[in-house]
């Protein structure tokens, strides 16, 4: 079978090949395995950037492959051991539901060296990493409460992990600083990467009465359901700038590629050990697309000074006072969520004063 046909099978694809490098040692061989398809132009699309990166970045001294749209369970176990039996020295897992079939795979290849995405378990051989997202939600928050003319904003939700409901909170948070009359919708359809479940919540959100749709889910679909109600969106892990200037008016972009090619060449120059990084704006992990001139000028400059106020450190994303959404106090006065070595972020399940439904379980 040739490598279109891998592909198109959804089947393990390699990248760089080559049996030795340029020096007459074998290539590195590093593993990628995707929820979705890399073509989703969101989160799978800007994890795959991070593997082309590491291709650039050692050339024959590397050798890639991936499996994309990998569903999260025992699939992904059985991935994952794929991967491993057929000799990867380093594999990328880069979803939340990977994290126990990770865990699993790893304990059986002790000479492997495994790092988990989004998740919390770790091991000898398993490091974990995420960006905070929430400091770019509170961001493109901001740019929402001032854009929205109905004051009604509407949230695609993905799956109801601590990840997404921080995005949530840190986005209303923002918007209603912005402008206190917002309200928002939360939809929760269950999965990362369906466009037309995903359309079909957008135009739900949008029958509402919502002139703003974001996501944290990883299709293009909302983007054209925007588009074509004549409403405003954002760009969702990647820039989606063909939906600019309008319906999308700025993006969420997670730029994994600097972290890829350091851990691969942590593994070549053997000093890899078992880490957690939770990096943000000031690091580089997080980015804000291109602010569209569709945002008045006024409204652009707070938000790029917010984006420069999290970078730096200044200012946090969860700065009290914030109440919980039954009106008990999270943060008093002051306190922010850093003041408690962020464990109240990394578990974060519950919703914050003046969002409406329930957190599902």
């Amino acid at each position: 079978m040739n490598l279109k046909s891998i592909l198109a099978a959804g089947a393990l694809a390699l990248g760089t090949a080559g049996f030795a490098a340029a020096d007459g040692h074998e290539p590195t061989k590093v593993g990628f395995i995707y929820v979705g398809p890399i073509g989703d132009l969101g989160w799978t699309y800007e994890h795959h950037q991070g593997l082309l990166a590491v291709e650039e970045a050692y050339g024959d001294k590397v050798e890639t492959m991936y499996q994309e749209t990998v569903p999260e369970g025992a699939d992904a176990e059985r991935a994952i051991t794929q991967m491993a039996l057929q000799g990867a020295d380093l594999i990328f897992t880069t979803s939340f539901g990977y994290m126990d079939p990770t865990i699993n795979v790893a304990a059986k290849f002790p000479d492997v060296k495994f790092e988990h995405a989004t998740g919390y378990k770790r091991a000898d051989n398993v490091s974990t990493y995420s960006a905070r997202f929430y400091e770019g939600r509170a961001v493109i928050g901001h740019i929402a409460g001032k854009m929205t003319k109905t004051n009604k904003i509407g949230y695609i939700a993905s799956f109801p992990i601590p990840e997404v409901v921080r995005g949530i909170n840190s986005a209303y948070i923002h918007a209603k600083k912005a402008n206190p009359d917002v309200e928002f919708s939360v939809v929760w359809v269950y999965t990362w990467f369906d466009p037309g479940k995903e359309g079909d919540a957008a135009q739900a959100l949008i029958d509402q009465g919502a002139d703003v749709i974001m996501q944290h889910t990883d299709s293009t679909a909302p983007q054209a359901v925007a588009k074509e109600a004549g409403i405003y969106s954002f760009g969702q892990a990647s820039d989606m700038a063909a939906f600019a200037p309008a319906p999308r008016i700025s993006s969420i972009i997670d730029d994994w590629a600097p972290y890829y090619v350091a851990r691969v060449g942590a593994v070549m120059d053997g000093t890899w050990e078992s880490t957690d990084t939770w990096d943000g704006i000031g690091p580089g992990m997080v980015e804000i697309g291109e602010i569209s001139d569709v945002v008045p000028a006024e409204v652009k400059a707070e938000a790029l000074a917010l984006k420069a106020a999290l970078a730096d450190g200044s200012y946090h994303a969860f700065t009290g006072p914030i109440n919980k959404q039954d009106g008990s106090v999270w943060l008093a006065e002051g306190e922010t969520a850093a003041d408690f070595g962020d464990d109240g972020l990394a578990g974060m399940n519950f919703y914050v004063e003046g969002l409406t439904g329930d957190v599902p379980n």
